[in-house]
């Protein structure tokens, strides 16, 4: 039987099929009864799934990430769909087809890369040169830069997600700087190209998009820091001389990327490349985040659910040919 993909269910939808089960957590109701809240996802989509008169028993035998068989039915919630399963069988994840389950871009992963390295040879700087060389020269580190999502679902949650939101950030950059001819130029690149390397190291891919150990406890940013530190011993070791001028502005521009406190940035953009750098980085996930709800929300509707990372619902109907 063909797999029902999550962007094909509708309400009211008769369930009974593997999907892909992530962070399940065992809650009690107001009148003290068990049920299950986890995510259930494949290629296509993520939606909240609920069991109800769930036990201890049912809940401990589920995977944390696996898959899962799913008896059960669609409906909506809220304005929202989600899954209400009846039935549920833990499946070995040698029985199913992973590249139904996991999400990937669809651009090309080795031409990206290639235009991401293309548009890194034109720094100029020799430390920044220097440092950006040895990040490439890292073939395992670029492995997983290539095939890291760039996060577990707002913006860019596929596999090559990373990769293509640092292409992205570059290319707007090169389209943009020639209007702003006082930015530094090799900072904007390196800083880009830097911004979310820790990501690589924060998120879990294998088989859903979750968090590691270090991801949890560190975060991107401090994880990125301390990659760039690393890098720069071994600079230092190989005889480079450091420039402290410059390392503190690359490493500003990582700490402030996300632009404000309560977004998670530890530092404010203080430096006109740290803005920019800012900026793209925003328009470039909201926009990921604007155009798959639109392309992608199960149902014909006009308009999204609510969409609470963007505050709002997103008009869908084209209106210009």
């Amino acid at each position: 039987m063909a797999h029902i993909f999550i962007n094909q269910i509708e309400p009211g939808r008769q369930i009974n099929d593997i999907y892909l089960v992530s962070q399940p957590i065992l809650r009690s109701t107001t009148r003290g009864d068990l049920y299950i809240a986890m995510f259930v996802s494949d290629k296509t989509g993520k939606l909240n799934c609920r069991v109800w008169q769930a036990t201890e028993e049912l809940f401990n035998s589920l995977p944390k990430e696996g898959f899962v068989q799913i008896k059960g039915r669609s409906e909506l919630y809220q304005n929202a769909l989600q899954i209400v399963a009846d039935q549920l069988m833990p499946v070995a994840a040698g029985k199913v087809n992973i590249d139904d389950y996991l999400p990937r871009t669809e651009k090309d992963i080795p031409q990206m890369f290639s235009e991401v390295t293309q548009l890194l040879s034109a720094i100029k700087n020799p430390f920044i040169k220097a440092l950006v060389d040895e990040f490439l020269r890292d073939k395992e580190l670029m492995k997983k830069f290539c095939m890291a999502p760039a996060a577990t679902q707002n913006h860019h949650s596929y596999i090559g997600g990373l990769l293509e939101h640092t292409h992205n950030m570059l290319n707007v950059a090169k389209a943009v700087m020639p209007y702003y001819p006082q930015l530094q130029s090799d900072l904007v690149l390196a800083g880009i190209f830097l911004h979310d390397m820790g990501k690589t190291e924060e998120l879990s891919y294998d088989m859903a998009f979750t968090y590691t150990d270090s991801g949890q406890l560190l975060g991107h940013i401090a994880l990125t820091i301390l990659m760039v530190s690393d890098k720069t011993r071994t600079l230092e070791k190989a005889g480079l001389a450091v420039d402290k001028q410059i390392l503190e502005n690359l490493e500003h521009i990582i700490l402030s990327h996300h632009g404000q406190y309560e977004f998670g940035s530890p530092k404010l953009p203080m430096t006109a490349e740290a803005f920019l750098i800012s900026y793209l980085d925003n328009i470039d996930a909201k926009m990921n985040q604007v155009t798959d709800k639109i392309e992608n929300e199960p149902g014909e509707s006009t308009w999204t659910a609510f969409v609470k990372s963007l505050d709002s619902k997103l008009y869908r109907k084209r209106v210009v040919d």
